[in-house]
């Protein structure tokens, strides 16, 4: 294996995990209760959440990375290409819930 190609994979390996750092530092950061709140405020902000939460570009990229290690690079490709773009970063917003279901059901 040449040097540029593992130096590849340990960006993509770091990639991946500062993904995953920042899932687990987000669902932390979720799950803390405000200091000094009151049950009746803690209710009213679990209320007033949305139903789904919005998918951002480094979920699908991890997503798509992980594939990627699995195998799959052809075939998330294809999911870009479907998307109407050759690379991630060009993909709408508004698809990224819909790129990630996509990329999940790769098996």
């Amino acid at each position: 294996m040449s040097k540029i190609k593992l130096l590849h994979d340990v960006v993509s390996n770091l990639r991946s995990l500062a993904d995953s750092v920042q899932a687990v530092a987000d669902a932390m950061a979720a799950n803390e209760p405000a200091v000094g709140a009151q049950p009746e405020q803690l209710a009213t902000t679990k209320a007033e959440k949305p139903a789904t939460k919005a998918v951002t570009l480094e979920q699908v990229r991890a997503k798509l990375a992980e594939k990627s290690q699995l195998g799959f690079t052809a075939n998330v490709r294809t999911l870009l290409e479907k998307y109407g773009a050759p690379k991630l970063s060009q993909i709408e917003p508004a698809n990224y819930a819909a790129l990630l279901a996509d990329a999940e059901g790769l098996k």
